[in-house]
């Protein structure tokens, strides 16, 4: 671990020696103008990263940078992902609405014709519309065609990856399991089970052009980086507030590989995550040069690690789901054990949100709609209802005060896409559907139906091990409770506003910048 956050120490110095000069060089030129009271947002999205991937003494020297979040800001440790895969996770995040409202209740793909409703709104579209300059950085998932498009949701400005970044090839790949071909030079080349798919190339957009396909995943970074910076001048020179969501593509493999710090596999987990901290960084740095420190800062993961992935997969840290590993299968990403949906998290905002401070309030990303709404006086369409909660007490001041109940629907790994699979009532959770993704070597768990739930006591038993027995006093009560917070909240979602996700696919809907070329070859010089 020492030797790959000294790697990541020389890739931060590389990284920085250009954005610390492209800073300065805007200070000194006087290009920055104060922006109005209002204040601004940077919501960081980490891909796959676990509970234990961060603040533990395994991982403090790969993160100089998000430990020093965790110094300036407030971390939550019962802060949950508001579901386990990647679009369902990210359109909830947008949105304040669970998958059951919203519609999105698994992954779309690369030939997927739609994406989040086009009649769900995001808090993109409403702080755009209240005269915030709004601008994406990352990963979307939530579709590329037309409407759908990050530029048509929201954000003034768009540079990313439409999807996952092992959902396309590359000319040099990262690490991966199975590891990943090339993209092919001809049309050819053979395609073995598992791999990435040799001729859909990885496109980069910058807004609505595809500027690179396949895009180099070894300079994604600093493009990244330099974009933010970039992004976050624009609005100052603008006089507007700002919001910038970043969705990284860490920890989501292929894991980036640094050909000149001769990274190793042993290695390769920890060097991301040192690669993914300069990343952050550069935002922060950039944030307090530009923006008069009146921004709010929040870190978060989309669901937990991809466990199947072995070596190249994050750490749950203790909510390793015993019960299920022990019948099979994996705990993590897919599932809706606690290592699938318990994310670290950490928020700052300078002179605004206490330094150094922990809440253990069960909170989940849904709550980033209603609270940066909140502080930025907006009001949600009046139309539909939200399961986010306003959580500004609790980051200004010491409320601990969270949800009483959480829901977690089904990802993937068990059952049908988005059905209620577990219900969290305070230090209790119950399952009424188990089962296990792919777990590391192979094997998945058998999906299983309870009736009456499985009830485990997390304030006892954070590995969810041994479930509560059901002849006794306190699995009785809680039952009641939850059956109750059960049919209440699916009354709530029948009598909703809710929409219907289009998940059709076409050969069409590929995104290709030259489909007569092998791979969708091109380059576009910006």
């Amino acid at each position: 671990m020492a030797e790959a956050g000294f790697c990541g120490l020389l890739l931060f110095c590389s990284l920085f020696s250009g954005l610390l000069f492209y800073i300065n060089s805007c200070l000194e030129n006087g290009n920055m103008t104060k922006m109005g009271e209002r204040a601004n947002f940077i919501i960081i999205l980490a891909d796959d990263i676990g509970w234990g991937d961060l603040w533990t003494k395994e991982t403090e020297s790969s993160t100089p940078w998000l430990n020093m979040l965790k110094l300036e800001g407030k971390r939550f440790t019962d802060f949950h992902s508001p579901a386990s895969t990647c679009s369902p996770s990210r359109a909830a995040l947008l949105t304040g609405r669970h998958g059951l409202r919203n519609g999105v209740t698994h992954n779309f793909a690369v030939g997927s014709v739609g994406g989040l409703p086009l009649n769900e709104m995001t808090f993109a579209q409403l702080l755009q519309d209240a005269g915030y300059y709004t601008a994406m950085i990352g990963k979307w998932h939530l579709g590329h065609n037309g409407p759908y498009h990050p530029i048509h949701r929201g954000f003034d400005y768009y540079l990313g990856i439409p999807y996952s970044n092992d959902m396309g090839c590359t000319d040099q790949p990262g690490f991966d399991l199975p590891s990943c071909p090339p993209c092919e030079q001809s049309k050819h080349s053979s395609r073995k089970h598992g791999e990435c798919d040799p001729k859909l190339a990885l496109p980069l957009f910058e807004n609505q052009t595809i500027v690179e396909q396949p895009l180099n995943l070894w300079d994604l970074t600093g493009q990244y980086a330099k974009a933010a910076v970039k992004q976050i001048l624009t609005a100052s020179n603008r006089g507007q507030p700002f919001l910038l969501y970043v969705a990284l593509a860490h920890m989501h493999v292929p894991l980036f590989q640094y050909g000149f710090l001769n990274v190793s596999e042993k290695d390769a987990f920890s060097a991301s995550l040192s690669d993914m901290d300069s990343l952050v960084g550069s935002i922060k740095l950039a944030a307090e040069a530009f923006s008069v420190n009146n921004t709010v800062i929040w870190f978060t993961g989309d669901n937990g690690p991809w466990e199947q992935k072995c070596q190249f997969a994050g750490s749950t840290g203790p909510f390793v789901g015993r019960w299920q590993t022990s019948r099979g299968g994996g705990s993590a990403k897919r599932t809706t054990w606690e290592g699938g949906h318990r994310v670290p998290t950490v928020v700052t905002w300078p002179g605004k949100i206490p330094p150094n401070t922990t809440s253990n309030a069960l909170l989940s990303g849904m709550d980033i709609f209603p609270t940066i709404l909140s502080l930025a006086g907006v009001q949600p369409p009046s139309d539909r209802r939200y399961d986010g909660i306003d959580i500004t007490d609790i980051l200004l001041h010491h409320s601990d005060t969270g949800h009483k109940s959480l829901i977690h629907p089904n990802s993937g790994a068990a059952g049908e896409f988005g059905e209620l699979q577990t219900v969290r009532l305070g230090r209790h959770k119950a399952f009424y559907i188990t089962g296990g993704a792919e777990a590391c070597g192979g094997g998945s768990g058998k999906p299983e139906i309870h009736d009456p739930p499985l009830i485990f006591d997390l304030a006892k038993d954070e590995a969810e091990e041994s479930a509560l027995d059901p002849s006794s006093e306190e699995y009785q009560t809680v039952l009641k409770q939850v059956e109750k917070e059960r049919e209440a909240l699916l009354w709530d979602i029948a009598t909703d506003n809710v929409s219907t996700a289009d998940y059709s696919i076409t050969q069409s809907a590929v995104p290709c910048c030259q489909p007569q070329n092998p791979a969708c070859r091109c380059f576009t010089l910006r």
